[in-house]
């Protein structure tokens, strides 16, 4: 259900206050009441509230989240319960903090590299529609081209009724893809398969891949910082990459690791982190600095991934301006041949 999840915005301002009032010294229940009533979202307020009233019967954080059904995300509760399971609940809260914020950040730059391919495309999409009007519109005063004018696509669009079927076509296609991705990943459960499909898509991919890089390297630190397990620490790790490619590599991963395989020999058998990265943690770990030296690296991919998205943004700037370009091109031969028509018909009648 729509709205059913706390934002990542709501969830860093709440992490980052509980974790803020918890290191100065103020109880959990009253932190969670005093969060709860400064919350400018209704439904975060209501859910607290409960969680408040969960503890005060002596449940802990981690049974209280669970109550909420799917309003906290799994890794969010499974962070809480090692944190109150190794009594660092205020740092557990912090680094989620950290991580929500980073994820917002990433993702407005991401907004922000892609608003003017869009604006291109959809700038030519409605410079096709004008042209289609004006040439109807011109063609019903002078009679031009015959009783059905001059039609610029050649696909038979004219007029106002021509224009309008031109942008149902284009935003019923983009609609209909949105729904085949909705319906792939969700309805037929086969995200992990799609996202390793976009894991081999030039450039895209590279991102794809450093983004989840960097966000498993930051799970592994954090879990193993506040001593999970290494099981639930690596699926942990996984699932916070966001990436179903990844997310499904974890039994696999785990069952490798838990039959004595090193970490690097098991990252390596998913195929989906690059070479140096498998070196770095094969390294680390004759040192046993696995988790400090991935916490290193987080930032670094995350680096990595911005700038294959910048690319990605030039990329996709650069695919508009020349289907931009193709599309004049052929609107001039279509304009050169009608007037070419034009003239050879009225030869042909003097």
């Amino acid at each position: 259900m729509l709205g059913s999840r706390i934002s990542q915005k709501t969830l860093a301002k709440v992490s980052r206050s509980l974790s803020t009032m918890l290191h100065s010294g103020v109880d959990l229940i009253r932190s969670i009441k005093v969060v709860s009533k400064k919350s400018g979202d209704q439904t975060c307020r209501r859910r607290l509230a409960d969680v408040a009233l969960a503890l005060e019967r002596g449940e802990d954080l981690t049974q209280a989240l669970n109550q909420q059904g799917d309003y906290f995300p799994q890794l969010y509760i499974d962070m809480v319960h090692v944190a109150e399971s190794t009594g660092k609940l205020p740092e557990v809260l912090k680094e989620m903090a950290d991580h929500y914020e980073k994820n917002i950040r990433l993702r407005q730059e991401f907004i922000g590299w892609i608003v003017w391919p869009l604006i291109q495309f959809f700038a030519a999409v409605f410079v096709v529609a004008l042209l289609i009007y004006l040439m109807g519109f011109i063609s019903s005063i002078n009679g031009a081209g015959g009783s059905k004018g001059f039609d610029p696509l050649g696909f038979g669009l004219l007029g106002a009724e021509g224009a309008a079927t031109w942008l149902a076509y284009v935003f019923c296609g983009l609609f209909g893809l949105f729904i085949v991705y909705m319906l792939v990943t969700r309805g037929l459960g086969q995200t992990r398969a799609l996202h390793r499909l976009f894991l081999r898509v030039p450039v895209l991919g590279k991102a794809l891949q450093s983004f989840a890089v960097a966000r498993f390297s930051w799970g592994f630190f954090v879990t193993q910082d506040a001593g999970m397990p290494i099981a639930p620490s690596l699926e942990a790790s996984l699932k916070a990459t966001g990436n179903g490619a990844f997310a499904a590599a974890g039994p696999r991963l785990i069952e490798d690791v838990m039959a004595g395989d090193d970490l690097g020999v098991a990252l390596d058998h998913t195929e989906l982190f690059p070479d140096e990265y498998i070196h770095i943690v094969q390294v680390a770990e004759t040192s046993g600095t696995v988790p400090e030296e991935l916490h290193r690296l987080s930032p670094e991919f995350e680096a990595e991934a911005r700038r294959s998205m910048r690319k990605m943004a030039v990329t996709a700037s650069i695919i508009v301006w020349m289907m931009v370009a193709a599309l004049i091109i052929f609107l001039i031969f279509r304009i050169v041949l009608w007037y070419l028509g034009m003239l050879n018909d009225a030869l042909q009648g003097v």
